[in-house]
C-alpha cells in the first residue's frame, strides 16, 4: 500500500487493523467518530496512525477533529503507542502535540524513528524541563548538532545548559551555524563548567532576571546620549540593566547579546571584552536602527563596526553607511568603499570636514575628481 502523505511526514498505514485501514482509504460513516478518536477495540498504536492520517483528510473539519484529538489523547494512551516503537510520522505528531510533557518526553527521546527535524522542532519548543531532558543524550545531540543550536537560541533553555552545550561542540570540533559561535567557542574554553545540577544554578536565575530587567525597556535601543564634551553617556533608565548585565560571565554576555533585547546589544557593543562586543555585533537580532547607532558610536571597537560594515543586510541603509564613514573608528579600508555609494553634498562635506579623519577627507576629493572626468 502506498504511503499516505501527512502533515508529519509519509505514513505506511498497511500494517494496521484492517478496519482502520478502511476508515482512512474508504471513509463512509465512521469517519467522524474515528477524528473524534471513536473506533473500538483498537490498540492504541494502531488509534494513533487512524488521527495522524485523518490530519491529512481532504475535509477539512475531519482534518481539524483529528488534530484536537491528537493534542488531547491521555498520557497512558500515547505512552502506549510509543512503546510500540511506531513510525518517523507518529513520532513527529506525538512531539507537536505532547512534546513538552516529560513523561512522553522521555519516551519521544528514545524512539528508534525520531527524525533530526522532529528533535530539532522539540528543541525550539522546549520549556526549561524539555531543554534539560533533550540536553542528555549527548550521544545524538552530536549526531545531529543542529539541535546543540536551537537548544542554545531557545531562552528558556538554562544558562549553564547552553554553555554545557557549546563546550560539548568546541570539545568535538563541530561547527554550529551560530553568528558569532567563533567567539563563543573562544570565551568557552577559558571558563569552568560545572556538571549539571537538579536546581537551576546561579547562571541560570541571573540570566533569568536579566531577561525579566530588559523586558522593562522591551522596544527601546537608544542607551546612551552624548554630553557637552562629545562623550557617551549611559541614560539613567538603563542603569538596572546595566549593572545586571556587568555581573555576568563572558559567555553569559554573550549569550545575552546573540538573544537579549535591542538595548542589551546597544550595550554589549560596548563591552571592554571583544569577544563580547563583536558577538553583539554579529546578532542575528541586529536590526537596521540598532545598527545606525552602533554605526555612529565613537566608543565600540573597531571590529564591531567592520563587522557592521561587512552585514550586506544592513549596509544596505544610507544611515548606516553615512554613520561608518564618518566615524573616526571605522577601519579605513572598509569606510573607503563605501565612500562612493555617497550622495555629491555629503562627499563635498567629507571633503572639507575636520570631524573624519585625513584619510577619509582624501578619499571624498579623490571621488568628487573622479566625477569630475
Amino acid at each position: 500500500m502506498e504511503a499516505l502523505q501527512t502533515p508529519y511526514g509519509a505514513l505506511d498505514i498497511g500494517g494496521i487493523d484492517p478496519r482502520a485501514q478502511r476508515v482512512i482509504t474508504q471513509g463512509g460513516r465512521a469517519l467522524a467518530p474515528a477524528a473524534k478518536g471513536m473506533l473500538p477495540g483498537l490498540q492504541p498504536q494502531d488509534s494513533v496512525v487512524v488521527l495522524v492520517a485523518l490530519t491529512a483528510n481532504a475535509d477539512r473539519t475531519i482534518a481539524d477533529t483529528a488534530r484536537e484529538t491528537l493534542s488531547a489523547l491521555p498520557v497512558p494512551v500515547l505512552s502506549s503507542a510509543l512503546d510500540a516503537e511506531p513510525q518517523a510520522a507518529v513520532v513527529a505528531a506525538v512531539a507537536e502535540h505532547h512534546g513538552k510533557h516529560p513523561e512522553i518526553l522521555s519516551l519521544l527521546l528514545r524512539q528508534p524513528d525520531l527524525g533530526d527535524d522532529t528533535l530539532e522542532a522539540l528543541a525550539n519548543r522546549a520549556d526549561e524541563a524539555a531543554g534539560e531532558l533533550i540536553a542528555t543524550n549527548e550521544a545524538r545531540l552530536l549526531a545531529a548538532p543542529e539541535v546543540i543550536k536551537r537548544l542554545y537560541l531557545n531562552k528558556n533553555v538554562r544558562m549553564s545548559t547552553a554553555n554545557r552545550l557549546l563546550e560539548l561542540a568546541v570539545r568535538h570540533n563541530l561547527e554550529l551555524s551560530l553568528s558569532a559561535y567563533k567567539e563563543m567557542a573562544e570565551a568557552i574554553q577559558t571558563e569552568l563548567i560545572p556538571e549539571a545540577t537538579e536546581q537551576p544554578q546561579h547562571s541560570d536565575l541571573l540570566f533569568a532576571e536579566t531577561e525579566a530587567i530588559a523586558q522593562k525597556t522591551a522596544g527601546e535601543n537608544d542607551t546612551h546620549e552624548v554630553d557637552n564634551e562629545g562623550e557617551e553617556q549611559l541614560k539613567p533608565k538603563f542603569t538596572s540593566l546595566y549593572q545586571q548585565i556587568m555581573l555576568m560571565t563572558i559567555t553569559e554576555k554573550i549569550r545575552r547579546a546573540t538573544l537579549g533585547s535591542a538595548a542589551e546589544r546597544n550595550l554589549l557593543v560596548r563591552d571592554s571584552n571583544r569577544l563580547v562586543a563583536v558577538a553583539a555585533a554579529k546578532s542575528p537580532l541586529m536590526r537596521e536602527p540598532d545598527a545606525a547607532l552602533v554605526a555612529g558610536s565613537r566608543q565600540v571597537h573597531k571590529d564591531v563596526l567592520r563587522v557592521i560594515a561587512q552585514n550586506r543586510a544592513l549596509i544596505r541603509s544610507y544611515r548606516i553607511k553615512t554613520a561608518l564613514v564618518i566615524n573616526p573608528r571605522t577601519p579605513f579600508i572598509f569606510a573607503s568603499r563605501l565612500v562612493p555609494h555617497l550622495r555629491d553634498t555629503e562627499i563635498r562635506m567629507l571633503a572639507k570636514s575636520k570631524h573624519v579623519s585625513s584619510n577619509i577627507q582624501r578619499a571624498a576629493r579623490q571621488q568628487l575628481e573622479r566625477k569630475k572626468r
